[in-house]
């Protein structure tokens, strides 16, 4: 698949998401070859965008990346299948919640520790977590790796509650309108959990904000969007700095 290959609207995701891709692996918050991000083509989400399976994210080009439709019954036969945990989560997410364009899964490291606690809540402690407060639904039934889509649709049915996934025992899967939106909620998520760890760490009491001052912050960050455009332009424009072969 090359630019001259596909639409251009197409493309335009294509080499946001393989940006996404080595930004990501720059913060070292990949893990190993495993992990998925997909971004949906078509107005009803059947048809996206993921990466290929088993491969680095440091080294993911736009041309690289799987375009799928989740009526496909066929994919999985195929020698470029992709991994089978990606295609029963993603496509189904997808196809479910067409309106929620963009699907990041990490095990960053903070957002993962805070996972396996047995309160893992994100507490409104600092302005960034703040920005969380009652905006993270958790998932408390981690029962193992999942290739089916019953995984999906349990799933699916937590993320229309809210876009944010905090999942126990695992990790984190964040949804946006949006690569960009995506990738700021991704960023500053894992931020607001290594604030909480750290502060945790002390071993002192938690001073958390008050409810009405933590819900207003949260709002504020809501009218607050256009910085996350800025944030992802700016941390592609370093990344071009480096290389633009992710853009071939």
């Amino acid at each position: 698949m090359t630019a001259t290959q596909c639409d251009p609207h197409e493309w335009q995701l294509r080499v946001q998401l393989a940006a996404t891709f080595r930004m990501i692996a720059q913060l070292d918050w990949h893990e190993g070859v495993a992990n998925h991000f997909s971004v949906a083509l078509s107005e009803d989400g059947q048809r996206f965008l993921l990466n290929p399976k088993w491969r680095h994210f440091g080294g993911l080009r736009a041309s690289d990346l799987l375009a799928l439709d989740a009526r496909d019954t066929d994919v999985m036969q195929r020698p470029d299948a992709p991994d089978p945990t990606a295609w029963s989560i993603h496509g189904t997410l997808h196809a479910r919640l067409p309106h929620l364009r963009c699907l990041l899964h990490l095990h960053t490291p903070y957002a993962t520790a805070l996972s396996c606690l047995a309160d893992p809540r994100i507490k409104a402690v600092d302005q960034t977590t703040a920005r969380f407060h009652q905006r993270v639904v958790i998932d408390h039934h981690y029962s193992g790796m999942a290739d089916d889509a019953d995984e999906g649709l349990r799933l699916s049915r937590l993320l229309a509650q809210q876009p944010i996934l905090l999942m126990g025992n695992h990790g984190v899967l964040v949804a946006g309108h949006s690569i960009p939106e995506a990738f700021d909620t991704l960023y500053h998520l894992e931020r607001a959990c290594r604030t909480l760890m750290l502060a945790y760490a002390t071993g002192q009491p938690l001073r958390e904000l008050p409810d009405d001052i933590a819900e207003q912050t949260a709002r504020d960050w809501e009218n607050f969007t256009d910085s996350g455009f800025a944030h992802f332009e700016e941390t592609r424009r370093i990344l071009r700095e480096q290389s633009t072969d992710y853009e071939s």
